[in-house]
C-alpha cells in the first residue's frame, strides 16, 4: 500500500505529512486508516511532546475523496467510511500532546474538520479555506464536531451555507486559526522548540482542559452525525452533486 501520510521524528516533534498530491490529499480511506496509524504511533512514543501536521503539495486537504464517495457505496458502507474520519479526529482531540497544523495551501470541507481538531494552527499566506459541502449536496455534520466550538457562531452561521472561500487572515479572526504568518515554519518551530519544553504530564494535564468539553460534546453527538453523514452521502442529490463536481458541469438544481 502507498504511504499517504508520512512520519517522522524531528526532536520531541512528531511530523505527520498528509503526502496524496494526486487527490490534494483528500480523505479517502487509506489515508484515513494511515493518519490513525501515525497518531497512535506518536501517542504511544514517550519522547514526543508534539504532533505537527502538514502536507505536500498545493492542497492540505481537500476533505472527502470524492471518486471514492461516488462509487455509490452501500449504507452500512458509508456508515464505516464516515466513522473512520470520526475516529481521526477524536484521535487528535483525545492525543496527549498538542497537535499543530502546518498549513500552506487550500483547506476545504473536512479538511476544516482536521485543522479544527488541532490544538493550534499555523496557516501561510497561500492557505484558503471553505466549507463547501451544501454546494454538492450534503453538510458538515461530522466536521461540524471540531469545527463549530473554534468558529464564531456568526462565522459559521455564513460559512456552512455559503461554501464561499476565505483566506487565512479571516480564519484567524474567526477562530479557525491561530496564527496567519507569512512564513509557516519558523513559528512552528518556535511552537514546537516551546511546548518541548513542558513536562509529560504537565502538558497532557494541560491539553485535556482545553480539550475536555469539546470531547464531552463530541460522544454526545458523534454517532448521531456519523449516521446523518453517512445518508446524506448515499443520497440521489449528494450523487448527482459529486458527479456534477468530478465532471466539472453544474448540478442539475443549477439549471
Amino acid at each position: 500500500m502507498a504511504e499517504l501520510v508520512r512520519y517522522r521524528v524531528d526532536g520531541r516533534a512528531a511530523r505527520l505529512t498528509l503526502d496524496s498530491p494526486d487527490n490534494r490529499n483528500a480523505l479517502s480511506t487509506a489515508l484515513v486508516e494511515q493518519l490513525h496509524d501515525r497518531l497512535r504511533r506518536a501517542a504511544a512514543d514517550s519522547a514526543v511532546r508534539t504532533v505537527v501536521l502538514d502536507h505536500t503539495g498545493g492542497t492540505f486537504c481537500a476533505g472527502a475523496d470524492l471518486r471514492e464517495a461516488a462509487g455509490r457505496d452501500p449504507g452500512d458502507v458509508a456508515v464505516d467510511r464516515a466513522r473512520e474520519l470520526t475516529g481521526a479526529l477524536r484521535a487528535i482531540l483525545e492525543l496527549p500532546v498538542p497537535v499543530i497544523a502546518a498549513v500552506d495551501g487550500h483547506v476545504r470541507a473536512g479538511g476544516l474538520g482536521l485543522i479544527g481538531a488541532c490544538d493550534i494552527v499555523v496557516a501561510g499566506a497561500a492557505s484558503t479555506f471553505a466549507l463547501t459541502e451544501a454546494r454538492i449536496g450534503v453538510a458538515p455534520s461530522i466536521i461540524s464536531l471540531t469545527v463549530l466550538p473554534k468558529m464564531t457562531p456568526r462565522a459559521a452561521g455564513r460559512y456552512f451555507v455559503t461554501g464561499e472561500t476565505f483566506g487565512a487572515q479571516e480564519a484567524q479572526r474567526i477562530g479557525l486559526v491561530t496564527v496567519a504568518a507569512d512564513d509557516v515554519e519558523p513559528v512552528v518551530a518556535e511552537l514546537t522548540g516551546q511546548i518541548g519544553k513542558a513536562s509529560p504530564q504537565g502538558l497532557a494535564a494541560s491539553k485535556a482542559l482545553t480539550t475536555d468539553a469539546v470531547l464531552a460534546a463530541f460522544d454526545e453527538r458523534a454517532e448521531e452525525l456519523t449516521a446523518d453523514s453517512a445518508a446524506l452521502f448515499v443520497s440521489e442529490e449528494a450523487r448527482e452533486g459529486m458527479l456534477a463536481f468530478l465532471q466539472k458541469r453544474p448540478p442539475r438544481w443549477l439549471s
